[in-house]
């Protein structure tokens, strides 16, 4: 089921709030939980029901050995105990996302003929896997409380952030749920959800879906591209991108906060980004949250030498492009952005400072590049897209039609206009006032947004 579909909209997402609150009032809070939970599981099962034993399983064994770690057990090796859940939870994925790539790799280096498994990717496994194994570490470093299980399979399957984030932390999530002033209906709560849900379908629907159209166009002819063409396609997918996740964020944050729960902040407008450091800290924060405090601290962080650390902030990186995807293209993109860190971190420890808007123009070409990879499906369609961007004796229109060429050279402006200058959604919410002028505004992007629900498409994180 798509935040962006009708079903969603007007049906599940009000018959999941009437009976919620409706449960509360009676004071059935067990069953308020149990309800939620089913409505979740219900929404996860919506895409492909046979990967519903594969969630239920991965929470029952981590919740499991979850309790084991935070228990005192004189006969039992804490440490052996978290590395079988971590163990479990990284072979859990390698096997369902990793299995072909490195089949297709060994074959290739061994001229083996190895069948592919051709698995189909389970909705979600990179995010639930990483919130999991993010909780096993806090049991084993006893940080955790004895939670139930009901609270533990709330935490990991709320269907706002369940399917593409963001990836929550059961510190920030498990008190929300226990709270009970957040188990009435708190109106300011329901206008404000709607405000940023709104903004969010807004961005997906109009925006994102709009420049898939020049992106998908662009890398499906890599070979035919001009230097306007080349610049159209990955420009277009760069806005595609982050109106696209950063409009699910949107759309997680304003159903959850319907429901009187606070969401992590994802997106904190990074094209603003002067140097590649600012950009991380602004884009998808909560994976880089992730990476830092349950991969970068534990190898050492940057407390054993300058070497060390950049070995360190390399593997990061490394991780966070595997993280995305099993191809060579993706691990090359994590390698950009881990090179791109060093050389920043680098320059600043020399006492070096760019004028502010050479400083972001670098910074945001470099992203722009750096995307190519990421989007591409091949190595060679990577490279025709950059030879085209940077094939300065091709400048013609080519085989795009030239009100197309115009239309999207005018969107990418606009879009450039309203990621630099204009205020984000989190600082909308911060701003937020529940008046005649944020009611006009929310009812127009909202029904403009719900006339174009007829050209659904699935948000791109879906396939990480």
């Amino acid at each position: 089921m798509l935040f962006n579909s009708f079903e969603f909209i007007f049906a599940f997402l009000p018959a999941v709030f009437i009976i919620y609150f409706l449960l509360n009032r009676a004071r059935f809070i067990l069953a308020s939980k149990a309800w939620l939970v089913g409505s979740s599981l219900f929404f996860y099962s919506w895409w492909n029901v046979a990967y519903l034993p594969l969630i239920l399983f991965s929470m029952f064994f981590n919740y499991t050995v979850g309790s084991i770690l935070t228990k005192e057990h004189s006969r039992i090796n804490r440490k052996t105990v978290l590395t079988i859940g971590i163990v479990f939870n990284v072979g859990l994925l390698a096997y369902f996302k990793y299995s072909d790539f490195f089949i297709t790799n060994i074959n290739a280096l061994f001229t083996t003929n190895t069948a592919l498994l051709k698995l189909a990717l389970p909705l979600a496994i990179s995010f639930f896997t990483f919130q999991q194994i993010a909780y096993l570490v806090d049991a084993y470093r006893r940080e955790t409380k004895d939670y139930q299980f009901l609270d533990y399979a709330l935490f990991v399957t709320f269907f706002p952030q369940l399917i593409a984030g963001p990836i929550v932390h059961h510190k920030e999530m498990m008190p929300q749920f226990k709270m009970l002033r957040n188990k009435v209906v708190r109106y300011r709560n329901i206008s404000l959800g709607i405000f940023i849900f709104s903004i969010g379908l807004f961005k997906k629907v109009a925006i994102a879906d709009t420049f898939a159209v020049w992106a998908s166009k662009g890398y499906e002819q890599t070979e035919a591209l001009t230097l306007t063409e080349g610049w159209i396609t990955s420009l277009s997918y760069t806005f595609q991108l982050y109106f696209d996740f950063s409009g699910y964020t949107d759309m997680a944050i304003g159903a959850a906060l319907l429901f009187n729960i606070i969401l992590p902040v994802n997106f904190y407008s990074p094209y603003k980004a002067l140097d590649i450091q600012d950009f991380w800290r602004r884009w998808h924060i909560t994976l880089s949250r992730f990476l830092t405090h349950y991969i970068y601290i534990p190898l050492g962080g940057n407390r054993k030498g300058r070497k060390r650390t950049y070995i360190n902030i390399m593997i990061i990186f490394l991780v966070s492009g595997l993280w995305h995807g099993a191809g060579w293209t993706f691990l090359f993109w994590g390698f950009l952005h881990g090179l791109a860190s060093l050389i920043s971190r680098y320059w600043k420890s020399l006492g070096f400072k760019l004028n502010k808007l050479l400083a972001w123009f670098i910074t945001f070409n470099f992203i722009n590049i750096s995307w190519v990879f990421f989007r591409a499906t091949t190595w060679e369609d990577a490279i025709n897209v950059l030879e085209a961007m940077f094939a300065v004796n091709n400048f013609t229109v080519g085989t795009f039609e030239s009100l197309e060429t115009i239309l999207s050279l005018t969107a990418i402006v606009i879009a450039m206009t309203l990621v630099l200058f204009f205020k984000n959604s989190i600082q909308l919410k911060e701003n937020f006032k529940p008046n005649i002028r944020t009611l006009l505004f929310s009812a127009a992007i909202f029904t403009y947004a719900v006339l174009q629900l007829n050209k659904v498409s699935e948000f791109l994180y879906f396939n990480f």
